[in-house]
């Protein structure tokens, strides 16, 4: 009997201490009593415990994903005290993945712009000629297009029973003149004055050349032809009329260009437009005119965009007394805006854009980067101008900020589960003497020494 006994409370021994080891084991490996060391490097117990495959995916206790794997534990910060975001890499991390820094720097911002341009004619050096009168080709002087023509060269003669009618009216004026020029009567004097003026005004209203007009008053007869004259040194680029056709006011006989001086059409990006102003000097080349370089001057920055291109158009203009430069010609520009801006500037790589907003990553300390959301001016090249959100002289990430973004985004999550962890806190129970006391009397609960009578 007493053998039996012993046997069952050595086996009850050895569960006991089967089971305590387990529960030890484990115990261990999950959390540990206060006071103990915890998973963390320093010894300390972790804020949670994350998905070692999915780092979103968080746990306030210690446990396992579908797989079996253990959830790693996430440890505190570094000692300092840091924002929310702040990320801490150890300085050999760093060098490991490629962070490079650059010093934010007041400096003067400038930039050449290059894009391509189209030749065309300076408007204000076109002219249309159109008749003022009804009438017909009579003689055609200049009948190919493309040819250079003189200011006052004869192009064409018309004839216009109007013009003739014109030129009668005014023989009799002139002769009506001559005649009473000299009489003792102002009025008389006046009146024929008049009349011969004003039909002189409607031979010139008309077009009537002045060699014409001398020729009349010379022989008495109106010639039967009007001639029409070049008003400027240009290029005949269109004629509309030819030698017996009719004409009226509508048909434009000629249309002549002055090409000593072109334009050239250029399409500018919206974030180009901060740059350029009018006087600005222009580089062009072509590919028609190997090796040289022309010069020319921004004389106008159109008040519109193109609706299908979202690009501005900007006028330029070029000296071309040689006529090099054809109208339709493709040109490349490099314009070379006087306009610069001392600013602070980063290069452009260093800037993450996340669509509602920029920021970039500040290197405060050795292994210390801080997040911050900057605002951001006009561009030159590769660099770009911050109006706002760091100073100059600050170190800022230009290569692997996208690591330590991903980083920092962890950071401000376990920031805020640090936050939702903590116990609120508890009201202070400990109360006086006499606000216990006071308080006893309002509810009537107070006790009464011995001794004294209670009302």
């Amino acid at each position: 009997m007493n053998m039996r006994m012993l046997i069952w409370v050595l086996i009850a021994m050895l569960v006991g201490l089967a089971a305590g080891y387990l529960i030890f084991a484990k115990g261990e490996e999950v959390v540990t009593a206060e006071g103990a060391a915890g998973p963390c490097p320093d010894g300390s117990q972790p804020l949670g415990w994350r998905n070692p495959m999915n780092p979103q995916v968080t746990s306030s206790v210690f446990t396992r994903d579908e797989m079996g794997m253990d959830y790693l534990p996430i440890c505190a910060d570094h000692p300092r005290t840091v924002g929310g975001g702040t990320v801490i890499i150890d300085p050999a991390v760093v060098q490991n993945i490629g962070v490079r820094t650059v010093v934010a720097e007041q400096k003067t911002l400038a930039r050449d712009i290059r894009t391509v341009g189209r030749v065309t004619l300076d408007e204000q050096r076109v002219a249309r000629l159109h008749p003022k009168v009804e009438g017909w080709v009579e003689k055609l002087f200049v009948d190919r297009t493309g040819e250079k023509v003189g200011k006052e060269t004869m192009l064409l003669a018309i004839y216009s029973p109007q013009l003739v009618a014109s030129g009668e009216e005014y023989l009799l004026a002139l002769k009506n003149w001559q005649s009473l020029k000299n009489s003792p009567f102002p009025d008389v004097r006046e009146g024929a004055k008049r009349l011969w003026s004003s039909s002189l005004d409607r031979l010139k209203l008309l077009d009537v050349p002045e060699h014409q007009l001398q020729q009349i008053r010379a022989t008495g007869q109106v010639p039967k032809a009007l001639h029409i004259h070049s008003p400027f040194d240009g290029i005949v680029m269109n004629i509309g009329a030819r030698e017996g056709q009719r004409i009226t006011p509508e048909t434009e006989l000629y249309m002549i260009a002055d090409l000593s001086r072109v334009w050239v059409q250029v399409d500018l990006y919206e974030d180009q437009l901060p740059w350029v102003q009018q006087g600005d000097e222009a580089d062009m080349r072509l590919p028609a005119v190997p090796g040289r370089v022309f010069k020319g001057r921004l004389s106008y920055i159109y008040p519109y965009l193109d609706a299908k291109t979202r690009t501005n158009k900007v006028r330029i203009e070029f000296a071309n007394p040689d006529l090099t430069l054809k109208p339709e010609m493709f040109a490349n520009i490099v314009l070379k805006p006087s306009r610069t801006v001392n600013a602070i500037a980063v290069p452009v790589e260093a800037i993450v854009r996340t669509g509602a907003r920029e920021q970039l990553f500040v290197q405060s300390d050795a292994g210390l980067f801080e997040p911050r959301e900057v605002r951001l001016g006009i561009s030159s090249g590769r660099e770009v101008q911050v109006i706002s959100g760091i100073s100059a002289g600050e170190r800022v990430v230009t290569s692997g900020q996208f690591l330590i973004d991903s980083e920092s985004k962890l950071q401000e999550a376990m920031t805020k589960m640090r936050k939702i962890n903590q116990p609120p806190p508890q009201p202070d129970t400990a109360m006086g003497m006499e606000d216990m006391d006071m308080n006893a009397l309002d509810m009537g609960t107070m006790p009464v020494p011995s001794g004294v009578e209670h009302d």
